[in-house]
């Protein structure tokens, strides 16, 4: 940001004229507004904010307006796009800007403040990532008071003042500006192993965790989302996306040992025996919450009147007891009904604070119950606040991830169903990872009602995540722009509609010649479809499960006209063994048909339609004549591909900035998927970071992305947890994989069967050089590095499986941290990746020396800058390539 303070004389005694100009293009029907702290500048209301005039200077559209202040006013404000009514478009990203005048300004001088849009990536170099924990130096975006004009005045009587404030924080003292570049490693909390957890990762291993980042080069550390998610009360709850509470930390990630300083002996060696116990491969994780829930409440009963009594948890209590006290009350109601759904609550179904209030009240007979609860999430809170605090002080920026939605049976939307869409479900059109596409089962999201009290409940949750993370992955960044909405019945992710959209209208189709509604909106099932599809037991199953409705056509019938349906009468049909068919194929078929149509009719409002995803894939599409074909192949492509995007972007720049501007965090969109063209334009100028997949590239007409090729705002990685290893990527497809070494390495020769770890380092190689901001990997993909840590199967190593909704979140990393910090071979195989590169690397924890009692840190070797020249040797152990003579690449 630029302020430029210009200063001419005029006459007047008290008040001196403020004009503030700014360049922005804006389009037909919005304007530029300033509104601030003070009551002329609209007290933070917008609809009272100063309007702004447009007019030309040379190319550019400057927006002007004028107001008198007291020439002592101090006072903050920002700028606002608004449309006709004055409702806010977008608004500036970052700190709010500083009104000072200059000392010894007179009254009825003209200041005037030429400033210009603060966009998100001005704003990086503030965000506590970098201003916290990797440059660790004081820098503000205040501007202080301009410089006396006393001191300044020219002899002229029509001279002019100029006056440049500049604030680079991330550059050195005596050095030029060259962009910052980092590495880091990911892992989900639970996958850790070290030799004090239990059956699971616990918040404490991440001082492990950071220990083995800053010795290998990294400088931060990324993480799933850590929320409880205890919906179910078993392993489904592994899924770590379904939050329960927004707010809660998962009891998972608890170190018992923790819980207090004297655990009786019995208690100790109940531990003991319960850690060799759940010395897994994978997590068990219905076993380890309920070791873990059942040795907390015995400490807890030891010691529940000495913590919940203390200083620290009666502060902790104050600071959290809007989300803690519902979250405690739902808890316990979750057990005494034995479910999370709230319909089965009686009176308690819907949520009051009068009903709460007397919930948690110190008479009930359950009150040690709530208790309990206040107490886990007070020690979670104390461990991860340590370990947070514990990666700030290394240098490591710890990144989590914000979940894009809430399970459907969650504290959130008991005590704030207006903020949701109860009758729908989240997912994702059908993409790289399932060509079905995904069902997340959340609800989705009422912004009309979020915005009555600008989006509390979204900037209470990043408040609360900024207590613990300094960067954060925002998940499936597309759902602020529009989000993939299905019926509440719908099991599968195909047949959705984009919500906001732009729907086909009854009339539009009637211009165009289309006039049957119902035969492009039901399903078009054909007797030869069943004959076809289900062989000779066709009609025992259509009678199952359909009508004929005339023209050996025929329909699902009204207690099978949803997914859900059909899945129930199928499963009642399978227990009395009237089908030989497997029960999934035949699920598939029946799905199949019921999906089977053109349009979707909008169920609040059957005037609209929304084509249904790969129309033309549909056989009902394909019965149809020529003419409507034509037609909804136009309004298709129209629907998905143009008609949206200015909708869109107004969508996610009202919504983007309010989580951009509710902490300092770092955010970084994963913008996987299906990109409308107006999502990388917005994340640019919101000062978003994206993620880039090789393998899932956002150009169209490449099969692997290029990472010497990615832009400097993005994260660039192998893989994710949403894939597969890059070991198990390499190892699944052998054409896929010749075609990747012809391309990427440059050889015609056969590649190695097995992703060695000069396959591995190449690949790594890659995204280290890229010329992305952050290169992010995986802590199994490093591990591909050494060949000790690859005997383990690699389709053992993924995380999650996206095509299977109820997949086992359970993978734990098969060698220990304490084991992983004595590896110096690893460590410096890692590190020298990183060394070379460009990108900044954390001072090891051997250059800290003890001088008496005190720590010293000894100053980093110099980094080194590649100069683009550096060769990569795949040498020992390539199938079909001589490995005395080695492959060079550039």
């Amino acid at each position: 940001m630029v302020n430029l303070g210009l200063f001419t004389e005029s006459t007047s005694a008290k008040s001196a004229n403020v004009t503030f100009r700014i360049p922005y293009f804006t389009q037909w029907g919005q304007s530029v507004l300033l509104c601030g702290s003070k009551r002329v500048l609209g007290s933070w209301n917008v609809k009272k904010g100063l309007l702004l005039s447009p007019f030309h200077l040379g190319d550019e559209l400057i927006w002007a307006g004028s107001i008198t202040v007291p020439t002592g006013v101090e006072c903050e404000y920002n700028y606002y796009v608004v449309d006709d009514q004055r409702n806010v478009l977008r608004w500036e990203v970052g700190n709010k800007r500083k009104l000072l005048l200059p000392d010894g300004v007179q009254g009825g001088e003209v200041v005037e403040f030429h400033d210009l849009w603060q966009n998100g990536s001005d704003t990086l170099p503030f965000r506590s990532a970098f201003k916290d924990v990797i440059f660790r130096r004081s820098c503000s975006l205040d501007i202080e008071r301009p410089t006396g004009t006393s001191q300044n005045k020219l002899d002229k009587e029509d001279s002019v003042i100029v006056q440049f404030r500049i604030c680079c924080p991330n550059i050195e003292e005596e050095s030029a500006e060259m962009p910052w570049r980092g590495a880091g490693v990911a892992i989900p909390m639970f996958s850790i192993r070290s030799e004090a957890n239990l059956g699971v990762g616990e918040f404490l291993d991440l001082k492990l965790l950071v220990d083995w980042a800053v010795d290998s080069g990294f400088h931060l550390v990324q993480l799933l989302p850590i929320n409880d998610t205890s919906v179910h009360r078993m392993w489904w709850d592994s899924y770590p996306y379904s939050s329960l509470s927004v707010f809660a930390l998962h009891p998972l990630y608890l170190r018992v040992e923790a819980l207090s300083e004297s655990i009786p002996e019995a208690i100790k060696q109940e531990i003991q025996k319960a850690r060799l116990q759940l010395e897994g491969k994978d997590v068990d994780y219905e076993a380890t919450m309920a070791t873990k829930l059942s040795i907390a409440k015995k400490i807890f009963l030891l010691e529940k009147d000495l913590i919940l009594n203390s200083s620290s948890f009666q502060t902790f209590f104050l600071e959290n007891e809007d989300w803690l006290k519902p979250y405690a009350a739902f808890c316990f109601l979750r057990d005494f009904f034995e479910t999370s759904e709230q319909s089965q609550w009686g009176r308690f179904s819907h949520f009051s604070k009068d009903k709460l209030e007397k919930l948690i009240s110190k008479d009930s007979c359950h009150y040690d119950i709530i208790r309990f609860h206040y107490y886990l999430q007070f020690h979670l809170h104390l461990q991860l606040s340590e370990a947070a605090e514990y990666a700030r002080k290394k240098g490591v920026v710890l990144k989590g991830d914000l979940p894009i939605g809430v399970d459907r049976n969650s504290v959130d939307t008991w005590v704030n169903p207006n903020l949701f869409r109860m009758n729908t479900s989240t997912g994702a059109p059908p993409d790289y990872f399932d060509k079905n596409g995904q069902n997340w089962g959340f609800p989705t999201y009422n912004w009309e009602e979020m915005s009555k009290d600008n989006y509390a409940w979204w900037r209470a949750r990043l408040t609360q995540m900024a207590k613990y993370f300094t960067a954060y992955r925002i998940d499936h960044i597309l759902g602020f722009f529009r989000i993939w909405e299905l019926p509440e019945h719908a099991m599968t992710g195909l047949v959705g509609k984009f919500r906001p959209s732009i729907p086909l209208s009854q009339e539009e189709l009637e211009r165009e010649g289309i006039w049957d509604f119902d035969r492009l909106s039901l399903p078009y099932i054909l007797q030869e479809f069943l004959q076809d599809k289900f062989g000779p037991s066709w009609t025992v199953i259509a009678s199952s499960f359909m009508n004929e409705c005339g023209n050996h056509r025929y329909q699902f019938r009204e207690d099978c006209n949803t997914e859900k349906k059909i899945a129930s009468k199928l499963k009642s049909c399978m227990e009395k063994s009237l089908f030989l068919e497997s029960e999934d194929e035949l699920r598939r078929i029946l799905f199949r048909l019921l999906q089977n149509i053109v349009l979707i009719r909008d169920p609040e409002d059957p005037t609209k339609f929304y084509p249904r995803f790969n129309i033309e894939d549909t056989s009902s599409f394909k019965h149809l004549d020529e003419h409507s074909k034509n037609v909804l192949k136009r309004l298709y492509y129209d629907y998905y591909f143009h008609r949206q995007e200015n909708l869109w972007r107004q969508n996610a720049l009202k919504t983007l900035p309010v989580l951009l501007n509710s902490s300092d965090m770092l955010a970084c969109g994963e913008d996987l998927g299906l990109i409308p063209s107006c999502v990388h334009p917005v994340m640019q100028e919101l000062g978003l970071i994206g993620l880039r997949i090789q393998r899932m590239p956002s150009e169209p007409d490449l099969e692997f992305g290029i990472p010497s090729q990615y832009s400097y705002m993005t994260v660039c990685a192998p893989s994710c947890h949403d894939c597969s290893t890059l070991r198990a990527w390499w190892e699944e497809d052998e054409e896929r994989r010749t075609r990747f070494f012809k391309t990427m390495v440059g050889s015609d020769k056969l590649p190695p069967a097995k992703c060695v770890p000069e396959v591995a380092y190449f690949i790594l190689r890659q995204h280290v050089e890229a010329p992305s901001m952050w290169a992010i990997f995986p802590l199994q993909d490093l591990l591909a590095l050494k060949e000790e840590y690859t005997a383990r199967p690699a389709t053992e190593e993924t995380i999650n499986d996206p095509t299977n909704p109820k997949h086992y979140w359970r993978f734990r990393v098969h060698v220990t941290m304490e084991l992983l910090l004595k590896d110096k071979e690893l460590k410096t195989t890692i590190k020298d990746l990183i060394r070379g590169s460009g990108r900044s690397y954390p001072p090891s924890r051997e250059a800290e020396v003890h001088v008496g009692h005190e720590k010293v840190r000894v100053a980093p070797e110099k980094q080194q800058v590649s100069n683009g020249q550096d060769k990569v040797a795949l040498t020992s152990q390539l199938n079909g390539i001589p490995t005395s003579k080695g492959l060079a690449v550039l």
